[in-house]
C-alpha cells in the first residue's frame, strides 16, 4: 500500500491545485454576489467544502477503524491516524469559516444550532482520540481503542448531516437534497470545482500523512530493536 501511495499521491496534487485555483477565480471573481448577503457569500466556497470533506475525511477514518479492528493491519492504522488528523484540520477550518459567515449573516459568532453543535461534537470527538492515542503507552492497545472511539463516533456524521432537516435550525436547508439542486448555476459551478479540489487536497494529504506515520513508527521500531541489543 506505501508504495502505491508513494506512486500516486503526485496526481492528486496536481489535480487538487488546478481545481482548487479554478474554483477559487470563479468563487472570488467571477461569481456573482448574493442578493441578500452580498460579497459575504463568497466564504461559502471554502467553509462548505472544508465541512463536507471534513465528513468524507472521518467516513475514512471509520472504514480504516473498522478494517483495522477486522484485520489488525498495521498500515491500515496509519491511514486511520492520518485520516482523523486531516479530519481534525479540516473540521476546525469548517467552524472557524462558518463562524466569520454567521458574523454578518446571523450576527453572532456562535450559536447552539444543531449543526453548529452537532459538528462541534465532531472536533471533540477527534480530540479525545488523539488524547486516547498520546496517553496510551501500548501501541496495540492504542490503535484498538482508538478504533473503537472512531466507530462510536461515526453516530455523529448523519445527525450532523440531517440535523437541518430534523430540527428547526437558523443553518440554511441541504443545497442538495431529494427535492432538487436550491441553488443559481453561476454559484454551483465554483462550489463544485472547489469541492472536487478539496476532496483531491484531502485525499492527497491524507497519503503524505499515512507515509509519514509508517515511516515513523519504522523509525520507532528500529531504534527499539538496536536500544534492546545494546542492552543484550
Amino acid at each position: 500500500m506505501i508504495s502505491f501511495l508513494r506512486r500516486y499521491q503526485g496526481w492528486f496534487a496536481v489535480g487538487a491545485y488546478l481545481f482548487l485555483a479554478a474554483g477559487l477565480y470563479t468563487g472570488l471573481v467571477s461569481s456573482p454576489a448574493d442578493y441578500y448577503q452580498g460579497e459575504v457569500v463568497r466564504i461559502m466556497y471554502v467553509h462548505v467544502p472544508f465541512a463536507y470533506n471534513a465528513m468524507l475525511a472521518y467516513t475514512i477514518f471509520f472504514g480504516g477503524s473498522v478494517w483495522y479492528l477486522w484485520k489488525k493491519d498495521p498500515v491500515i492504522d496509519n491511514v486511520c491516524q492520518a485520516s482523523a488528523a486531516v479530519c481534525l484540520f479540516f473540521t476546525a477550518i469548517a467552524l472557524v469559516t462558518g463562524s466569520l459567515w454567521a458574523k454578518p449573516t446571523w450576527n453572532t459568532w456562535w450559536t447552539w444550532d444543531p449543526r453548529l453543535v452537532s459538528f462541534a461534537m465532531l472536533l471533540l470527538i477527534l480530540s479525545g482520540y488523539f488524547t486516547l492515542r498520546a496517553f496510551l503507552e501500548d501501541d496495540e492497545k492504542a490503535a484498538v481503542y482508538g478504533a473503537v472511539l472512531g466507530v462510536i463516533g461515526f453516530v455523529d456524521l448523519p445527525i450532523i448531516h440531517f440535523s437541518v432537516e430534523w430540527w428547526r435550525t437558523l443553518h440554511q436547508p441541504l443545497s442538495f437534497s431529494t427535492r432538487g439542486v436550491s441553488m443559481a448555476p453561476g454559484m454551483l459551478i465554483p462550489l463544485i470545482l472547489m469541492s472536487v479540489g478539496t476532496s483531491l487536497l484531502l485525499t492527497y494529504v491524507i497519503m503524505s500523512r499515512t507515509q509519514v506515520v509508517y515511516l515513523r513508527h519504522l523509525l520507532e521500531a528500529k531504534q527499539g530493536r538496536l536500544l534492546g541489543a545494546t542492552k543484550l
